[in-house]
């Protein structure tokens, strides 16, 4: 099943089932997705305006990379999916023996690193994404900043919850060092633009109040 093009009403119901994807991962691209696609729509009203055509150029600019980072985002719903299949089949391995339990824990640190993989690709989306939504509430239409707050919300929304599953996973991995160095940069991602999405949302708040 494509999780990126089933209707909405079908995603949520099976988001709500006991199925094991979609999960938070994918859900996180998801909003990550519409939160783009909303700064992105900033920029689709605000060009061919007279009133912005100093901006426009940078407006196509924008909405370009805009646009790649929706699908980016929209993939990735998929790639949640496929990287968690493995992980949950693992998680069912026999540890009987000795020789099962070494098994199992050489197959869980493989596919817990592809299961991190994904949602640390959503956060970095997630991050580009506030970027542009910046510059579309600060130079975009005035008429649509209320989308823009909205759409750095979501996209803040999106980083908190694909870093969960980030931790999740990180947590149970035996290579602290690497565990580690994931978690360092999800962090990072965190401590940066949680902040730049706030500024961005109370900006527009004090703009439209």
């Amino acid at each position: 099943m494509g999780f990126s093009t089933v209707p909405c009403n079908e995603f949520v119901e099976v988001l709500a089932s006991k199925a094991p994807v979609p999960g938070g991962g994918g859900a996180s691209a998801l909003v990550g997705a519409i939160g783009t696609a909303l700064g992105n729509m900033v920029g689709s009203l605000t060009v061919g305006k007279k009133k912005y055509a100093d901006v426009e150029e940078e407006m196509y600019e924008l909405k370009g990379k805009a646009d790649a980072l929706q699908k980016e985002l929209l993939h990735l719903i998929e790639r949640d999916a496929e990287v968690f299949e493995p992980l949950s089949k693992a998680y069912g391995m026999p540890r009987n023996t000795e020789e099962e339990k070494a098994e199992k824990a050489r197959v869980m640190e493989i596919v817990l690193k592809d299961a991190c993989s994904v949602p640390m690709e959503i956060m970095e989306r997630c991050c580009e994404a506030i970027d542009l939504i910046e510059v579309f509430a600060e130079k975009g239409s005035t008429l649509a900043i209320s989308d823009a707050g909205v759409g750095a919300t979501f996209c803040k929304a999106a980083l908190e919850g694909a870093s969960l599953n980030v931790f999740i996973n990180t947590k149970s991995m035996k290579n602290r060092e690497y565990a580690d160095e994931l978690n360092k940069k999800a962090d990072e991602m965190l401590s940066v633009y949680t902040k730049k999405a706030e500024e961005i949302y109370q900006s527009v708040a004090a703009r439209l109040r």
